[in-house]
């Protein structure tokens, strides 16, 4: 089969578009024909070494979102069989034995993820324990199921397992151009929650209104904090969606209302993010709040959920695999808005 590989760290001139070997099932596991990824961070900055997650190695073949047609199971497989439409769980727990991919479930260790430790979606074929593939309804494109797994689940774990959003609360939301931004506004509003964004750019903050956005402002160009407070009548928000990390971290925590919750997802602005007065964040009762791996338990009812509601797969731009490179240079230059996709 043919697949876009690395083979050492660097720039986009390390990927690598070639034959490799065709995946083989074990008993409890699915080949499936690829149609369709996506581009995620992650992929970038494995690539170019900048951070690995623990249990990454090389060659290596990125995408963690995989979509796509059951071709060949193994012999123990009876929920799914060949010709069957799935979409891919990347997230490595609770995988049966029987699976090749079995044991690579620490979920605050080596948690194998599929695209991310172990070879993914940037091939034409990709290997997954049957347990989790889960059915895409025949009448919805591949290119709106496959946007779901990395970001949506992130965007879900955060709101609703780590910060405990409720119907009514108003969160704040950055970089709302983002992929999971993107389902962290829909998934909030779905939930009866106001949304405030921000965004860097004038089109991405349209985007987020169309989306079911309150409001939005410019986070280059604007004091956010004050804008949220003035959009809150001067109370502040219940909780902040936060994966921007260090140039938006004091402004984060200057929006909340008292008690209210900072929810951190990601740091793709910056690994360090002081807390400027720490007086203030123990004095109003400020709560940050990592949002850990979500599990495996989750990743059916959202599925469920995304099919049946009336949530919008924003997709920037689509690219033929063999041009992953500069679908992965698109994603550093930060001109897009949603899901940058390949296709085999």
């Amino acid at each position: 089969m043919k697949a876009l590989i690395y083979e050492q760290h660097g720039g986009p001139e390390v990927l690598r578009y070639r034959d490799v070997a065709d995946p083989e099932p074990g008993p409890r596991d699915a080949v499936v024909k690829v149609a369709a990824t996506t581009v995620n961070r992650l992929d970038v900055a494995q690539r170019n070494g900048w951070f690995t997650i623990p249990g990454f190695s090389l060659p290596h073949i990125s995408g963690m979102d995989v979509a796509g047609t059951v071709i060949e199971t193994g012999s123990d497989v009876t929920g799914v069989r060949p010709g069957d439409r799935v979409l891919v769980n990347p997230s490595m727990s609770e995988v049966p034995e029987g699976s090749k991919l079995a044991g690579l479930d620490d979920l605050y260790g080596l948690l194998g993820v599929i695209g991310a430790t172990v070879a993914g979606g940037y091939a034409e074929k990709c290997l997954a324990p049957d347990t989790h593939l889960y059915p895409v309804p025949d009448s919805m494109p591949w290119r709106h199921a496959v946007v779901f797994p990395t970001c949506w689940m992130t965007a879900h774990h955060a709101l609703f397992d780590t910060g405990g959003l409720r119907a009514g609360e108003t969160v704040l939301v950055h970089a709302a151009g983002s992929g999971v931004s993107v389902a962290a506004i829909q998934l909030a509003v779905q939930a009866g929650a106001t949304v405030l964004a921000t965004a860097g750019s004038g089109e991405k903050c349209a985007k987020a209104m169309e989306l079911g956005a309150e409001d939005t402002c410019n986070n280059r160009t604007v004091d956010v904090a004050a804008w949220a407070r003035d959009m809150t009548g001067g109370a502040g928000v219940d909780l902040v969606f936060d994966h921007v990390g260090e140039a938006l971290w004091e402004a984060s925590l200057m929006a909340l209302k008292p008690r209210g919750r900072l929810v951190t997802c990601g740091n793709t602005s910056g690994n360090t993010a002081p807390i400027p007065n720490l007086g203030y964040l123990y004095s109003m009762g400020l709560k940050i709040l990592g949002s850990d791996p979500y599990r495996y338990g989750e990743f059916g009812p959202a599925w469920e959920q995304y099919c049946a509601g009336d949530f919008r797969a924003v997709e920037d731009s689509v690219f033929p695999l063999s041009e992953g490179a500069q679908a992965q240079e698109k994603m550093l230059s930060g001109e897009f808005i949603g899901k940058i996709l390949l296709e085999p």
